[in-house]
């Protein structure tokens, strides 16, 4: 990609209901964590592939392999149940100790869709998980009540991020 190419950052993700969101932000106050960045509400997903920054010339093409996936029409069921912290990542998460078979199908098929494309996901492994706060540099903070969130999907999201704020350019049924 020649650097005057425009790019956007972009990622796959499962949507977060309004209702699931103001659930996990409730229950996220009563952590009252002493470290980070808390992500904004309305930016709560579950990453399935962040693509980086992506020529917008390709847009069009990552769309179109993407539509040519086989899809289950079956929703997705994520039970995130586990309060952990990423040191590594700096990160705290909501994360799902026993993921779906299904989702980790979802990604591969993402993975294999877009490698004709060049587009690596990177060497690390899926875990299912969804951000609580960015710059977090503590212990996990102690919860009153558990983690117990259940995230229904029927359909994945490509999304645009840029400064802070995400935005859906795509959506495919599951």
């Amino acid at each position: 990609m020649s650097s005057a190419e425009p790019s956007k950052r972009l990622f796959f993700a499962l949507a977060c209901t309004p209702a699931l969101r103001g659930a996990i932000s409730q229950w996220r106050r009563g952590l009252q964590p002493r470290s980070g960045r808390p992500v904004a509400a309305e930016n709560f997903h579950l990453t399935l592939a962040f693509l980086g920054a992506v020529p917008v010339s390709q847009i069009d093409a990552i769309c179109a392999a993407v539509s040519q996936m086989p899809v289950t029409g079956k929703s997705l069921t994520v039970y995130l149940d586990s309060l952990q912290v990423w040191p590594r990542s700096n990160i705290l998460v909501l994360q799902a100790q026993d993921p779906p078979l299904a989702l980790g199908q979802l990604v591969y098929a993402l993975e294999q869709a877009l490698l004709p494309l060049g587009l690596l996901l990177g060497p690390h492994e899926f875990r299912a998980h969804l951000t609580l706060s960015r710059d977090y540099r503590a212990v996990v903070p102690e919860a009153i009540e558990p983690a117990e969130f259940l995230l229904r999907a029927d359909h994945f999201v490509l999304y645009e991020s840029h400064k802070g704020r995400y935005r859906a350019l795509a959506t495919w049924s599951l």
